[in-house]
């Protein structure tokens, strides 16, 4: 309507004021937003008040070239704020152009299409993260949507910003050709209808042309400065001014030698004196209260260790020592510095650790004793460590106000370089305040909690033999006597005891296998209890029952890829197979031994390097002798035997062929 319908002065007035506001408000939005996608229909509101502006662009030109008054808000600028000078008008509107269009507008722009380009690469990024938080059970469900859905989000906001950008653009050359066209206009309308000496026409039109330019650069500016603003912010956990604020306030020294510099600056001959000295007084008091603050929280620190102590040494009842002597089964121990992850809301340490011990119970069928976690002054700052029994399993570090970026590309972000404990990725703790920097560079940025969790997985997965306690076994039998009585009926007492079970479970969680499924485990044992109790050939008995679960573990697109043993070799080491008290044992000579071990790297190297994960195969007889041969020696490379590898529908691929030499031959 702005556009066709005539508008009266009053009118325009108001319509110039709320787009002035609307403009301001807008600005003020932006600041306050912690994150860029908390004000995600900014670039429809950019496209909407740019619209808005143009049309009363329209309407007030209408009002300048035919009554030669726009109303009382462009009679200010063009008098009030310019002094009703022409020149001072001109030089005050096109500094704004200037900064609007070549500093702005220019580098939103760019800095729009460089956060296009990079989010749509982080992408994938992004989503293999969320994947693996969701299957190492540090998010739920519900959590994988959510997240899944701000990464969708935000490719979608950057992709549209990166579009909105140009009607800024266009705006600012807009708003210069409609000026142009209105002093042009204004002086054809008051030389030739209305008869005025051009000179006077040019002092009316212009100021009013002046005025009108004005009110639609002014509110362009801060429309320009937001969408700059927005497109420049990283996602964080404050808003900007509380951001820049404690960055600014971290270094009192930085803050100290600039007060110094201005006050040095005062007593330059010719220097005002006044407001370099306020100035610089200024920056010295304030330098001089963070240091007071960092001393009080210092002295703080100080007297929680010490009470901390002394509450420690005031603990000797004899329930409270008996209760420090006990060893749990599990223990997260944080340095003072961390305890600030174990924060009582819905996504800290403890939760995370609850959501854990879930998965891994669904996953292997065992049930995760409590993790005890406690903070002790004995570790250096920023280190946790994960004990099984006692005994330390796992050491890392988790930086305070840091984040762990994975990637190819970090060398330009500030931070420690580090290693991943977990995978042995190189990385890098960065700033928090980095993230989304990191990110636009297609690294994988990981939080403190979710790498300490992670750690804690594959230590607990790891030793999962170790925790499975009897007390542990005896609750999953009653769990199966309630399901299929006969089954635990038949089996114990009568073939095996509970400790005998137990060591067969442990043996299970040694190769990572899966005892979710007891009855089958059961039913197998039954079996072979009848004729041998042989603990190897009832562990052997129950992976072969559960054939089809150990295969899938190794699968890549239904595809088994395989290491076979040489027919000879297999053959010989048969031959020399006995049984021992740890188990049985293939009695080859030091050099055959070396020779078969140096031939199953090599084969497993080969494939490691087209990207495969491959399985030794062997006889069934020979399993059991053949991991505990090559485990140590190849980074506990799976070993399956020929009846588990046959027992599901897959397709069997052969990778490597190992080798050695014969004695008799070399």
């Amino acid at each position: 309507m702005l556009l066709v319908v005539p508008v009266p002065s009053w009118l325009l007035d108001l319509l110039i004021t709320v787009n002035i506001m609307f403009a301001l408000v807008i600005l003020l939005t932006t600041m306050f937003a912690r994150r860029p996608l908390d004000f995600s229909v900014f670039p429809s509101l950019l496209l909407i008040a740019t619209l808005f502006r143009l049309g009363l662009n329209v309407a007030s030109t209408r009002l300048v070239l035919g009554q030669g008054y726009a109303g009382e808000v462009i009679h200010a600028f063009g008098q009030v704020a310019v002094g009703g000078s022409l020149i001072i008008g001109a030089v005050i509107f096109l500094i704004l152009v200037v900064i609007q269009f070549v500093v702005v507008t220019k580098g939103a722009e760019r800095v729009a299409e460089v956060g296009a380009r990079f989010t749509l690469d982080a992408m994938p990024g992004k989503q293999m993260a969320i994947d693996a938080d969701l299957n190492s059970g540090l998010i739920t469900e519900d959590d994988a949507r959510r997240r899944r859905a701000d990464v969708a989000a935000e490719a979608d906001f950057y992709g549209a910003m990166d579009g909105a950008s140009k009607f800024v653009k266009g705006d600012a050359i807009a708003g210069i050709v409609i000026v142009i066209i209105n002093i042009v206009g204004g002086i054809g309308m008051g030389v030739l209808m209305h008869g005025q000496q051009i000179t006077d026409a040019l002092n009316t039109y212009t100021l009013l042309t002046i005025g009108d330019g004005l009110t639609a650069q002014i509110p362009a500016l801060l429309m320009a400065v937001s969408t700059g603003m927005i497109v420049t912010r990283s996602n964080s956990e404050s808003e900007l001014g509380e951001t820049a604020g404690q960055q600014l306030a971290q270094s009192r020294t930085a803050l100290m030698i600039a007060g110094i510099a201005a006050c040095a600056m005062a007593l330059i001959p010719g220097m005002p004196l006044i407001p370099f000295l306020l100035v610089g007084v200024t920056l010295i008091v304030v330098s001089r209260r963070l240091s007071r603050a960092e001393r009080r929280k210092a002295a703080a620190a100080a007297l929680a260790v010490t009470a901390t102590g002394e509450a420690a040494a005031a603990s000797d009842t004899p329930e409270e020592l008996m209760e420090q002597m006990r060893v749990h089964a599990l223990e997260v121990l944080l340095s003072a510095d961390l305890v600030d992850l174990v924060s009582g809301v819905s996504d800290d340490l403890l939760a995370r650790v609850k959501s854990l011990r879930r998965r891994i119970a669904l996953e292997y069928g065992v049930v995760v004793p409590p993790v005890r976690t406690r903070d002790s002054v004995d570790l250096p700052p920023s280190t946790y460590v994960l004990r099984v029994a006692g005994v330390e399993m796992g050491r890392g570090i988790a930086p305070v106000g840091k984040v762990l970026a994975i990637g190819d590309q970090l060398d330009a972000l500030p931070g420690t370089p580090t290693i991943e404990p977990v995978f042995g990725l190189a990385g890098k703790w960065i700033p928090a305040e980095m993230r989304h920097s990191a990110e636009i560079t297609g690294a994988t940025v990981i939080d403190r909690g979710s790498v300490l969790v992670t750690h804690l997985s594959n230590v607990i997965t790891s030793n999962a033999a170790r925790l499975l306690s009897r007390e542990d076994v005896r609750v999953l039998t009653e769990g199966v006597k309630r399901v299929s009585p006969a089954v635990v009926e038949e089996l114990i007492p009568n073939l095996l005891t509970l400790a005998e079970v137990h060591r067969v479970l442990q043996g299970l969680l040694q190769e990572r296998v899966p005892i979710n499924d007891l009855p089958r485990i059961y039913e197998a044992l039954t079996l072979r209890a009848r004729a041998s109790t042989d603990p190897e050939g009832l562990v052997e008995a129950a992976r072969a029952a559960l054939g089809p679960v150990v295969v899938s573990a190794h699968l890549e697109d239904r595809t088994l890829r395989v290491i076979m043993i040489d027919p000879v070799l297999e053959q010989s080491m048969l031959e020399q197979l006995r049984p021992s008290e740890i188990g049985s044992q293939v009695l080859l000579d030091p050099q055959r031994i070396g020779q078969v071990v140096d031939s199953l790297r090599a084969a497993v190297a080969q494939a490691e390097a087209r990207g495969w994960a491959p399985v030794l195969v062997c006889a069934p007889a020979l399993r059991s002798a053949v991991r505990r041969l090559v485990a140590p020696q190849t980074d506990g490379l799976p070993v399956l035997s020929y009846q588990e590898v046959t027992s599901s529908d897959v397709t069997i691929e052969t990778v490597g062929v190992v080798r050695a030499l014969d004695p008799i031959s070399a």
